[in-house]
């Protein structure tokens, strides 16, 4: 996802994208993909930035490597990536109206195509390629790169939010609600509409079988899950009551158990999706039975308060250093063990671990730098100092928000 913005492009240090992938056991089976159904394949990390991009890739919490670099694009604001077709799809903010296609591993650029407003963003599969620019929708045949068909004049969309499955591509029906369309990317046709929000849709997110598709609004308090191409409503959660935040980034784990949701606050959420055999044995307990008698008092409560009810809580949290950042997060399996991944905008990759039996505060495992030259790495103060033939003269800097200042000048 990009994490671009007018704050970031002022700092080198900061990504510009940050994207997550790693295959799942159904997306293997899905794609004739050799190997265990059972098994998941590596986790890479693909980064955009005002030097070029890279590509990592993460074997083990403790290591990760940098596999890819290319530092002839600057100001990458956009690098879409299919590694195992050795795609990768660019924008730069030198030319935001340009997009390029090249092989990414001999560089050549296999196409490029040039639009009438700033592409916002591109997603990729082995079916299609989809541009989405403010107020237009462009689909490409990923064999070939033809262009398919077009969607015009579609709602106002400045964030260029969208999601993309195998079959399916998201994106947002209104500009004054949370209304979702649904296309069918294969047969080039609408599939469904949902109206998921009250307020303007903020995330989109499929789970790994394109079969559940989570939202959140601009008020970023509750996230729901949808069945596709239904439309129905199978999970509510409520990531909080007193503030409203920015929600940054919605992702599934890999076989759809958990979702989670980060934002612009210091707390990453985490929702676990309960099967129906776990809905039975849990009515069966002390839990369920208070469960059910509060939605057999529900009909006697005020609609708002019967919502917050049924509404489910955080399974699992993540406190970041940090807050008012932007972050791009993922729920990967790293040697068969779920943990939570976390690449924000300050350059650095952190991993959680994630107990998928109790949830509860996930703690820090590792803390990884994406190899940009980081503000405190930086010395705080810096002397010059000049002794031309008849005076000398002295120079005192300081590294304040990312640029030196010069404090005092002293002459003698």
């Amino acid at each position: 996802m990009s994490l671009w913005s007018q704050s970031t492009l002022a700092h080198s240090t900061q990504l510009l994208y940050a994207g997550f992938a790693q295959d799942s056991p159904a997306r293997k089976e899905a794609s004739g993909t050799s190997g265990s159904p059972e098994t998941v394949g590596m986790c890479t990390l693909t980064v955009g930035c005002k030097s070029g991009y890279k590509i990592f890739s993460l074997e083990a919490v403790d290591k990760l490597e940098q596999v890819y670099q290319c530092s002839e694009a600057k100001d990458v604001y956009i690098v879409e990536t299919l590694v195992s077709c050795n795609v990768v799809a660019l924008v730069s903010l030198q030319a935001p109206r340009k997009l390029k296609v090249c092989h990414l591993h001999t560089r050549l650029e296999l196409c490029s195509y040039s639009y009438s407003r700033s592409v916002l963003a591109v997603r990729l599969n082995r079916h299609r390629m989809v541009v989405c620019l403010e107020e237009a929708l462009f689909f490409y045949s990923f064999q070939d790169l033809r262009l398919l068909h077009v969607i015009s004049e579609t709602p106002s969309n400045e964030t260029g939010l969208c999601a993309l499955h195998d079959n399916y591509l998201a994106y947002p029906g209104s500009v004054s609600m949370g209304k979702v369309h649904v296309f069918d990317t294969i047969h080039l046709r609408a599939a469904t509409s949902i109206l998921a929000h009250n307020s303007p849709l903020a995330a989109l997110a499929f789970d790994a079988t394109g079969y559940k598709l989570a939202t959140a609004s601009e008020k970023g308090t509750v996230i729901r899950v949808f069945s596709i191409p239904e439309g129905q409503k199978l999970y509510e959660f409520r990531r909080g009551l007193k503030r409203c935040v920015q929600i940054c980034s919605l992702t599934f784990s890999l076989k759809g158990l958990f979702l989670c949701a980060s934002s612009n606050t210091e707390t990453v959420h985490v929702f676990r999706l309960h099967t129906e055999a776990e809905l039975q044995e849990q009515d069966a307990t002390w839990t369920g039975y208070l469960g059910k008698l509060l939605v057999a008092s529900s009909s006697y409560l005020p609609t708002r308060v019967t919502e917050i009810i049924s509404q489910g809580r955080a399974f699992a949290t993540v406190h970041l250093p940090f807050c008012d950042l932007k972050t791009s997060c993922f729920l990967a399996t790293i040697q068969n063990v779920p943990q939570l991944l976390v690449a924000a905008s300050n350059g650095y990759l952190y991993i959680y671990n994630l107990d998928s039996q109790d949830g509860g505060e996930c703690t820090l495992l590792k803390r990884h730098s994406l190899g940009f030259i980081h503000d405190q790495e930086l010395p705080r103060s810096l002397f010059l100092i000049y002794r031309p033939s008849n005076f000398t003269l002295q120079l005192h800097y300081h590294w304040v928000s990312g640029r030196w200042l010069k404090l005092t000048v002293v002459m003698g």
